[in-house]
């Protein structure tokens, strides 16, 4: 079975890159599902498919984001009672999670389908891949459930320290991604159907394995038993608390991501495709500091928990460092390879022109996201959620609304929008500093804490209370 990681104790920066790299190279196969999509459908049926695939992804994001949102809260409370040594509670959650997992997947899949013709037109998809957007779209949704289901099982194992065994699950599924997606979008001609579909099986695998191997976890806090399965209210409201904030601020950033591309899709299909293409590059960015995002939440979760708070801020500092030095090295890549990067998508050169325009301008400022993600992991890692999704919501996504919807009335370009961007970033990272150090989102973590373990200690007085009476 997968080995447990306490993070509570040993060498800060060691622990960070043991538990960062598995979730980083996770990432990288996580991404490789879209990126397979868009890469397939872009050689072989043409940059209008290669258009619609990625005109449907923030879209999906919408509502997948709401959820994984809460998954995330999962984890922080996992990671929590885990840290404290407080195997039931650990176990309880477990199992309300997975429910929310099956629950929330089936809410996704019906809304995402019935959903998708009035989104797609709001956003201003062109006539001409309309259809393949909306066919994409709907077969997509149709895995919503085993995505929900394997992304809330790895938020359970790296909750518990595990960042290995997501890996190599996912590691399996992506390379059946791939030979499903030549099977269906080369082999029978399905064009982006069968991209999607192909995602879908793929999801379905990753999904079996997760839940597999919770169920062989014999003896372990964090088993799955399907008998058991059940909510725990007061869990469950932890989980709620921690994580619709982190959803609501995950559809905010759709949002306005969908706002984004519809003003990219009235510039017609040659951008739009690059736009794709570039975030199929860029993804690798979002990889490190989500991973270390992740990292550092986990790490966070686990020493609060502990009463480690001097360890935990140390962690902080440490992520922030590791970040900032791989984001370097990546944006010279980006900078130095940028043709040779976009040609693995599209050989238009109209399409390749307007994306390593857009590589060489974002890459010089990816480093000033990196203290969203990293003091957000921190700050969420103590249970304190409501003013870090503020931060990010008004300092990120609604900042970013509000310049375009001023700014691109009177200078409506390329530039001017992608400008919305480091604006925001830089907002929201100073806005995070000073929250941080601060230091009142401590105490706000502190008291929630005391509160759950008050709850747990007056539930186990009563349950002793029932049982010695049945005696």
């Amino acid at each position: 079975m997968g080995k447990e990681l306490n993070i509570t104790k040993g060498v800060i920066w060691k622990q960070l890159l043991i538990f960062f790299f598995p979730i980083m190279i996770g990432s990288l196969f996580q991404q490789l599902y879209s990126t397979v999509d868009a890469i397939i459908v872009g050689r072989f049926v043409g940059k209008g498919a290669l258009a619609a695939v990625g005109n449907t992804g923030v879209f999906i994001n919408l509502l997948i984001g709401f959820f994984m949102g809460i998954s995330s809260g999962a984890g922080v409370v996992i990671a929590q009672f885990f840290g404290a040594k407080e195997n039931k509670s650990v176990s309880k959650a477990v199992h309300t999670s997975i429910i929310l997992a099956i629950v929330g997947g089936a809410v996704v899949m019906v809304a995402g389908i019935l959903a998708a013709p009035t989104i797609l037109q709001w956003m201003n998809t062109p006539g001409d891949i309309f259809q393949q957007s909306y066919d994409y779209t709907k077969y997509y949704f149709y895995g919503a459930i085993p995505c929900l289901i394997y992304n809330i099982g790895t938020g359970i194992l790296r909750a518990i320290g595990d960042s290995k065994r997501p890996l190599y699950f996912l590691i399996v599924s992506c390379f059946a991604n791939i030979i499903l997606d030549y099977l269906f979008v080369v082999g029978f001609d399905m064009g982006v159907i069968g991209a999607a579909i192909a995602t879908d099986l793929a999801q379905c695998l990753s999904a079996v394995l997760v839940l597999v191997y919770l169920m062989k976890a014999k003896g372990k806090s964090y088993q799955l038993h399907f008998s058991q399965i059940t909510i725990d209210p007061r869990i469950l409201k932890s989980i709620v608390r921690i994580g619709v904030p982190i959803g609501i601020q995950s559809i905010m950033y759709t949002v306005s991501n969908m706002i984004i591309q519809g003003y990219i899709n009235m510039f017609g299909t040659d951008t739009i495709a690059a736009w794709t293409a570039y975030g199929r590059v860029d993804f690798l960015f979002w990889m490190i500091v989500n991973a270390m995002g992740i990292a550092v939440t986990t790490f966070a979760g686990q020493n609060f928990g502990a009463g480690k708070l001097e360890r935990m801020k140390q962690g902080n500092l440490t992520g922030l460092k590791i970040t900032a030095l791989f984001t370097l090295i990546l944006s010279s890549i980006y900078l130095i390879f940028a043709h040779p990067l976009l040609l693995m998508f599209t050989g238009d050169e109209a399409v390749l022109k307007i994306g390593v325009y857009m590589i060489r301008c974002f890459a010089p400022i990816y480093i000033t996201f990196i203290p969203i993600e990293i003091y957000s992991g921190t700050i969420r890692g103590a249970g304190t959620v409501f003013v870090p999704t503020l931060i990010t919501t008004l300092g990120v996504c609604g900042l970013r609304i509000v310049w375009l919807g001023i700014a691109m009335n009177y200078i409506p370009n390329i530039v001017t929008l992608m400008a919305a961007y480091p604006i925001s970033w830089i907002v929201a990272s100073v806005l995070y500093i000073w929250y941080y150090h601060k230091g009142r989102w401590v105490q706000i973590g502190k008291r929630k804490l005391k509160l759950n373990e008050a709850i747990e200690y007056h539930v186990s007085c009563k349950s002793e209370e029932i049982q010695n009476k049945i005696k």
